[in-house]
């Protein structure tokens, strides 16, 4: 399964797909204090409630739009999930070009919806 992970300036939300299907989602408040146990453990406790399976997640693909929290998201995933994520930016190979110039100003957020059009 692979757990996505969307990091807006208000909001954070997560979503778990088994192959094309989004079989769970939640939001939370984005919030740059928290350390990288309040979000490993706020996941664990979403997916107990969603009667999902922890170890079953065998990818991770964050799409930030707050640099501060990458390196607490990255070291989450580590740490609970023992995997190292995908983090979206304008280097990832998603099949979109960027002509933006510079491309490091395009947003996680555009890129990731631009690509979710393509593929709609």
């Amino acid at each position: 399964m692979l757990l996505v992970i969307d990091v807006g300036n208000t909001n954070t939300s997560l979503g778990v797909y088994r192959g094309p299907v989004l079989v769970a989602h939640w939001r939370l408040t984005t919030n740059r204090a928290r350390t990288v146990d309040e979000y490993g453990v706020h996941a664990r406790n979403l997916f107990e409630l969603a009667s999902l399976d922890f170890k079953a997640i065998d990818a991770i693909a964050i799409a930030s739009v707050v640099p501060p929290l990458n390196y607490t998201l990255k070291r989450m995933a580590e740490t609970y999930f023992l995997l190292t994520p995908f983090f979206v930016d304008h280097t990832a190979d998603t099949g979109v070009r960027i002509l933006y110039e510079p491309a490091a100003d395009v947003g996680a957020d555009r890129i990731v919806d631009a690509v979710a059009a393509i593929h709609k």
